[in-house]
């Protein structure tokens, strides 16, 4: 996966087309990804004895990394490539040649 926790991305499918955030979590097994702010969803929650009245929650919701684009600094969306410098492995923004 081409994606870190931290990363800024942008939406490129979805309700949420257009829209930008940074990665909160990843599920590597399910390849989906948490992004602050977007794709929320109302949870609604028991009684419990932390939460003595329940209700409803609104949480993020995971969106598959096939919908998301990696953003440079330029704000401007590129896809992620991998490139070998000095013995490392690191990631380059396709467009911009910028190391991330």
């Amino acid at each position: 996966m081409k994606f870190k926790v931290g990363d800024n991305v942008k939406i490129i499918a979805g309700d949420q087309k257009g829209s930008s955030g940074k990665i909160i979590k990843i599920f590597r097994s399910k390849n989906k990804a948490l992004v602050e702010g977007m794709n929320m969803v109302k949870k609604h929650n028991k009684p419990n004895a932390n939460n003595p009245k329940g209700g409803i929650v609104e949480k993020e919701a995971p969106i598959h990394v096939s919908n998301l684009s990696f953003v440079t600094k330029d704000g401007e969306p590129t896809r992620v490539a991998y490139k070998v410098e000095d013995g490392k492995k690191v990631r380059v923004a396709i467009k911009t040649k910028e190391i991330i």
